[in-house]
């Protein structure tokens, strides 16, 4: 069920990210002193007695000024507007009316949608009253007095804007799919989530660094829901200083580890990079699902490599995510990125997936018939007693052996590859625990085990 949309609308810098994470109880939205943080749409839940809505952060409003990216947020301000059910024109009681609040109030009267002005940066309830009185001659009704950052007055701002959200009634809960698109700046992760999406939501530019917030998007197709997580692009650690980029960074290792799925977007004309291999090793950490996604595969002189030297490239740089798939795309044309999707459920199935016990001791009982563990120098053999799943996400299982250490990387990578041939984990990490246990323990275990049976 779609929840009701309510669009936070101002000019740069007067609390609208703050409003949004006072609304939605959460610090999702990047809060920092530097007009300009926020550029596109920020999606984020949020209830009210016994309603629930949709809150939206945007870009704060320039109407005077074409300079980099003012155009495409005013553009995705309008665009939320357009969808809302009720807006919320933030201004400033510091500063009182500006020309800039002129503007916008002019342009909010000619919009259909209800509009509430509330009035920020009111710290002081009686001084409030009369920053808020200024703000009358706006024409937009009565200015509510409100403090963002402590929460003052927003209990009236809320129920003074349920007046305009329909109820809902229960939510049903939905089986959607998240996923965190990442990568480094400018690879064209922004494209590839409004080609998904089919329209400009995110802010689509040359310049590297124009997505800050982790920005959620829910698209469906064939019944299927996913949520769609456009993130920040993520630079080495030594070009990174304190500020918008640090906050945004961590937005986007927030997205991985929140994330089923992440679609891995790398540069077809760069190529693998020593940053990219770092990133794949992060979400190897976190333990998702990945599809490597190769963009801009248009851009690729035709005689320069085919996709099998691509492949091979691939291979050679990113060998330690042999288990992703990959697909090589131009979210600017649109060519396969429908595809995508495809992969997504694929790697969401197999990184949910839970095996019996029973069928996991088929696939080791066949995979040590086929090759034994070495013997050791000292005339000992490593032996694997049984092995079962312990979680998911990703499918983690833990086998129970005489001794670990006799088990060098060559035979549990073989292990592993018998565990993915033969249930078919693609597009997932999976994590093998080698558990010691002491020979007259396992005896025991095992001769319950059989008296059980």
């Amino acid at each position: 069920m779609k929840l009701p949309i309510v669009a936070i609308i101002g000019r740069p810098n007067v609390g609208k990210s703050t409003l949004v994470n006072r609304l939605a109880g959460q610090l999702s939205a990047i809060v920092h002193d530097q007009p300009g943080m926020t550029r596109d749409r920020t999606y984020l839940p949020s209830y009210w007695s016994d309603r629930e809505f949709m809150v939206v952060d945007t870009g704060g409003l320039v109407f005077n000024d074409d300079t980099e990216f003012l155009p495409l947020i005013r553009q995705q301000a309008m665009t939320a507007l357009a969808e809302a059910s009720a807006a919320i024109f933030l201004v400033d009681g510091q500063t009182g009316p500006t020309p800039a609040d002129q503007e916008i109030a002019e342009w909010l009267r000619q919009q259909p949608v209800p509009v509430l002005l509330a009035v920020n940066k009111c710290e002081s309830p009686d001084q409030g009253v009369i920053q808020a009185a200024d703000f009358w001659e706006l024409g937009l009704g009565e200015p509510l007095a409100i403090s963002a950052i402590h929460g003052n007055g927003t209990g009236e701002l809320l129920d003074e804007l349920m007046t305009h959200i329909p109820p809902v009634g229960e939510i049903p809960e939905t089986n959607e799919i998240k996923v965190a698109i990442v990568g480094r700046p400018n690879v064209g992760k922004s494209s590839l989530l409004n080609s998904l999406v089919g329209e400009e939501r995110a802010i689509v530019s040359p310049i590297s660094g124009t997505t800050r917030d982790a920005i959620d998007t829910i698209i469906e197709r064939n019944g299927q829901t996913y949520r769609l997580i456009d993130t920040a692009g993520i630079r080495k650690k030594k070009h990174v200083e304190y500020g918008p980029e640090f906050f945004s960074i961590n937005r986007a290792f927030k997205a991985i580890r929140r994330a089923d799925v992440v679609l891995f977007v790398v540069d077809a004309v760069d190529g693998v990079t020593e940053q990219d291999q770092k990133l794949a090793g992060r979400i190897i950490e976190e333990g998702r699902a990945c599809i490597i996604v190769v963009n801009k595969w248009d851009a690729v002189e035709k005689d320069s490599y085919t996709i099998y030297d691509y492949e091979k490239h691939l291979q050679e740089r990113l060998h330690f995510t042999e288990w992703a798939e990959t697909i090589f795309v131009s979210a600017l044309t649109g060519q396969r990125v429908e595809k995508t999707l495809e992969l997504i459920n694929t790697a969401a199935e197999a990184h949910k997936r839970r095996v019996s016990t029973s069928v996991i001791n088929e696939v080791l009982e066949e995979a040590l018939s086929r090759h034994s563990p070495q013997v050791s120098r000292g005339g000992r053999q490593g032996k694997i007693y049984y092995g079962t799943q312990v979680c998911s996400q990703p499918p983690t299982i833990a086998l129970f052996v005489n001794e670990a250490k006799r088990f060098n990387d060559n035979y549990r990578r073989y292990i592993e590859r018998q565990f993915r041939q033969q249930l078919g984990f693609k597009g997932t990490p999976i994590r093998l625990l080698w558990r010691s246990k002491k020979v007259r323990e396992m005896e025991s275990i095992n001769a319950n085990r059989a008296t059980r049976v």
